[in-house]
């Protein structure tokens, strides 16, 4: 059997009677994260370090916000400052800023700002602060400690909740209340687990994965079939943000929080469409295992030092997250019985997938890959996906065995193009209307 995760949107029946509650809690989230996030400026400062969640659990868990919500909500609040906080000390990019605090800003009509306050951050509750009755589709969530003001019969929040038709809420694992400021309230973001039985794999054959900048990700599936797909939205995205956000005269304000997110979520839902994508074309062709090219060390040499890949190359690297896709696609590709496996990316785009030759020169172009030895012309990054797939410490002689005549037109040169969009996730490169961020 196989543990899968779901979440559910669901829409409060009894918002008016909860709105108080939930709107109290959502303040002290945010109370919470300013204080986080003054206290790991201030560890960064002294020691040039950046606290861990436990490190900030350790510290904050006497201070009056921490008891703000329940004690496993708070903790939650604190893993994501700590997340954001690594996330943007580890990616070398000076056009980012580290995470701000969080407040709303309020202006009179000239303009003038008159007041600011916390916006309603989201509150997570784990499964020690849920009690979930079935029958009535209810939830008891746990106050925070602060918030204990009626008799015991009130320590909780009693939210009465309605999916869309044909949902079964059951073995209730988390619960998120996000508060929708378009439409001025709150709705909760119900997480499942179920168990479902573990598929066969849809076939033997093995796929490789070649990650990269210019080309996000090269799949070849076989010798006679492979498929590239650009970054190029990604891209766009992690130069027009930045430059949007860095417009903002205030980088923890309203306006820059919303930016973020924005380009957060386009992120997440890039990573989320590729690996589908994916995992669909390898059901279709009878792949068994995905092999991935491993990553680690690309951003430093063998001394430790950090690699140089050029102004705007350096800024994609460290700003494109590539082990999160290799996660997401992991999953997806599971439910379908498909293994993924991370395998050695050592050498794999200076050697020629025909015959084996290695040579640092015979990538002459970005996307261009001549080898010298048996005058093969092919795509530089379905080469490296081509080594991958094979595995470097495996023989190539299936793929020598395979390509006969005039390999510079075969799949090797001319592989699938698929664009990602917005709208319709990703298509082939004629179907695509290219839309702006």
């Amino acid at each position: 059997m196989l543990d899968v995760h779901r979440t559910h949107r669901a829409k409060i029946r009894n918002h008016s009677q909860v709105e108080d509650s939930l709107d109290r809690h959502g303040w002290s989230a945010s109370k919470l994260w300013n204080v986080a996030n003054y206290h790991t400026r201030q560890v960064w400062e002294e020691t040039d370090e950046i606290p861990d969640h436990e490190e900030l659990k350790d510290e904050l868990k006497t201070h009056p916000t921490y008891k703000g919500l329940h004690s496993q909500s708070s903790q939650r609040v604190l893993e994501e400052l700590a997340e954001a906080f690594n996330s943007w000390y580890s990616s070398d990019d000076d056009r980012d800023n580290p995470p701000g605090y969080r407040k709303e800003n309020y202006y009179d009509q000239q303009g003038r700002r008159v007041h600011e306050e916390h916006p309603r951050s989201t509150v997570t509750w784990k499964q020690n602060g849920i009690r979930h009755d079935t029958k009535n589709n209810r939830v008891r969530l746990s106050k925070g400690a602060n918030h204990k003001e009626h008799p015991k019969a009130w320590e909780y929040i009693l939210v009465e909740y309605e999916t869309r038709p044909g949902v079964e809420v059951d073995n209730l694992q988390q619960v998120r209340a996000v508060y929708d400021k378009q439409n001025e309230r709150w709705e909760l973001h119900l997480v499942c687990k179920d168990e479902i039985e573990t598929p066969d794999a849809p076939g033997e054959a093995t796929a490789g994965i070649d990650l990269g900048i210019s080309n996000f990700a090269a799949v070849a599936y076989s010798t006679e079939d492979a498929d590239l797909y650009p970054g190029n939205r990604l891209k766009q995205d992690g130069y027009y943000f930045p430059k949007e956000i860095a417009k903002c005269n205030d980088s923890g304000g309203e306006r820059a929080r919303r930016l973020h997110h924005k380009w957060s979520e386009r992120r997440t839902h890039f990573f989320h469409s590729l690996a589908k994508h994916i995992v669909e074309r390898c059901v279709e062709k009878g792949v068994g295992r995905i092999n991935v090219g491993d990553l680690e060390g690309v951003r430093e040499d063998e001394n430790g030092e950090a690699k140089n890949w050029g102004k705007h190359g350096n800024l994609d690297l460290h700003g494109w997250a590539f082990d999160r896709l290799t996660d997401i696609l992991e999953y997806k590709a599971k439910v379908e019985g498909i293994e993924v496996m991370e395998v050695s990316e050592q050498d794999t785009s200076k050697t020629c997938c025909v015959c084996g030759k290695e040579d640092d020169s015979q990538r002459v172009e970005r996307g261009l890959y001549v080898c010298e030895s048996c005058d093969a012309a092919f795509n530089a990054d379905v080469n490296g996906a081509e080594n991958i797939r094979l595995n470097s410490n495996e023989s190539n002689s299936e793929s020598a065995s395979s390509l006969d005549g005039d390999r510079s037109t075969g799949w090797l040169a001319q592989p699938g193009v698929y664009l990602y969009d917005l709208s319709c996730g990703f298509q082939p490169q004629a179907e695509v209307v290219d839309c702006k961020p």
